[in-house]
């Protein structure tokens, strides 16, 4: 099954893996899954031949971007739709098991954590709304655990008030980043549109709704950081794209993965990032792999088969074109399932076509592999079958989620 490498070819293949680890980590900058320190130390320990120590730098980081927490705190007052964002960033309906509560009335009168369904270790906390007389922001902030979070969003359906105003304020001060959005826009957009229906101007009223959100800073002396304008109804429109990017990027490096995994799939580049991010933990896996000096098999295994069903299952549910999947967005676009699935080729990838087995479908897909990635993916011929065959379910996959998203 494997095989020891000779101390020269030990070095010789480590040499070759760390050329090759350097250049396909310099090809993913913004969307580096693991800290440029961590890179820069497996690098090290390859270019110093060091194969136990790179192995054990790469194991730690995979265990530690699996494992690491990411905790959001959504606040502002009640009836902004603070429920409503964390049920749509958590990809589920207001009327499913376990979905925050939305109401006209203040439902929140306690912070509560809702888990992310299919990322375990997203967590969102509904804190309760902060209009009271008696609302002093470092009260608030200490009564809702504020060192326990990543970041707060605080969520406004009108113009930001000085309470929020002052709780960004507090939130500043005690050095966590803050992030104000504006929803219902699409509400705004259709009275508006109702009231003047012939002078109506789409872009004109967004203006209008940023404008006023900005002139609140100024008029309590703050500087008007980013607002991002979204509805929790369509997500794809207006800033919420934008306001996933900039959370992406301000996240440390290490709790990218899970967040860009937890992301729904809204458009093709939200879907190309989730495509990015596990393609660089499959590479990790690999030269971990190779770093034990396993070399390829002559066939696939049955237990590789059995590994390989798993994950192949596994990025079909991040990407939402799993069965389950498919049978919520066929009634929700009212189109028969079977239409869906005729559209898709993941859920066939394991089956034999004809005389085409699991081994000649791998070829054909590393001669396109190859071929599209030139360099550092395409040097790594010790990695065993089942890693480049992960490639081709983890591409397949991301085209099955762009198919669908065009025709959905």
């Amino acid at each position: 099954m494997g095989q020891l490498f000779s101390d020269t070819s030990k070095n010789e293949d480590c040499g070759d893996l760390e050329s090759s680890f350097t250049a396909y980590f310099k090809i993913n900058t913004e969307s580096k899954i693991i800290p440029q320190e961590t890179i820069d130390s497996i690098e090290l320990h390859l270019t110093k031949g060091n194969i136990q120590e790179a192995n054990s730098v790469i194991r730690d980081a995979l265990k530690n971007i699996d494992n690491v927490p990411i905790t959001i705190a959504v606040t502002g007052e009640s009836g902004a739709g603070k429920s409503s964002f964390i049920n749509a960033l958590r990809g589920v309906e207001p009327e499913e098991e376990g979905a925050a509560e939305v109401g006209v009335v203040a439902t929140t009168m306690r912070r509560t954590p809702y888990k992310h369904p299919k990322i375990q270790t997203l967590t969102l906390w509904d804190l309760p709304g902060i209009e009271t007389v008696n609302f002093l922001p470092k009260d608030y902030l200490e009564k809702v655990n504020f060192q326990e979070y990543d970041f707060f969003i605080i969520v406004s359906a009108t113009r930001f008030t000085k309470l929020e105003l002052d709780l960004a304020k507090a939130i500043r001060f005690m050095k966590k980043n803050y992030y104000f959005v504006r929803t219902k826009v699409d509400l705004d957009l259709d009275n508006e549109k109702k009231c003047n229906s012939h002078t109506f101007d789409r872009e004109k009223t967004l203006q209008q709704i940023r404008s006023m959100c900005v002139n609140t800073f100024s008029q309590n002396n703050m500087d008007a950081p980013q607002i991002f304008l979204i509805s929790n109804s369509n997500l794809s429109d207006y800033d919420f794209p934008v306001l996933m990017d900039t959370l992406v990027k301000d996240l440390p490096a290490q709790k990218r993965h899970n967040f860009m995994l937890s992301l729904a799939n809204i458009t093709e580049p939200a879907i190309d990032r989730k495509h990015k991010s596990l393609q660089q933990a499959i590479w990790l896996e690999a030269c971990k792999d190779a770093l034990l000096a396993t070399v390829p098999v002559v066939g696939i295994l049955r237990d590789d088969v059995e590994k390989l069903k798993e994950k192949l299952n596994h990025y079909r549910v991040l990407f939402g074109v799993d069965d389950a999947s498919l049978e919520v967005m066929a009634k929700d676009s009212q189109v028969p399932v079977e239409q869906l699935k005729k559209m898709i080729k993941s859920p066939y990838l394991l089956e034999t076509e004809g005389k085409t087995t699991l081994g000649e479908k791998l070829l054909k897909y590393l001669e396109r592999f190859s071929s599209a990635t030139g360099g550092p993916l395409a040097t790594g011929l010790y990695f065993r079958k089942t890693f480049y065959l992960q490639f081709l379910f983890l591409d397949t996959v991301t085209e099955d989620a762009k198919v669908l998203l065009r025709q959905i």
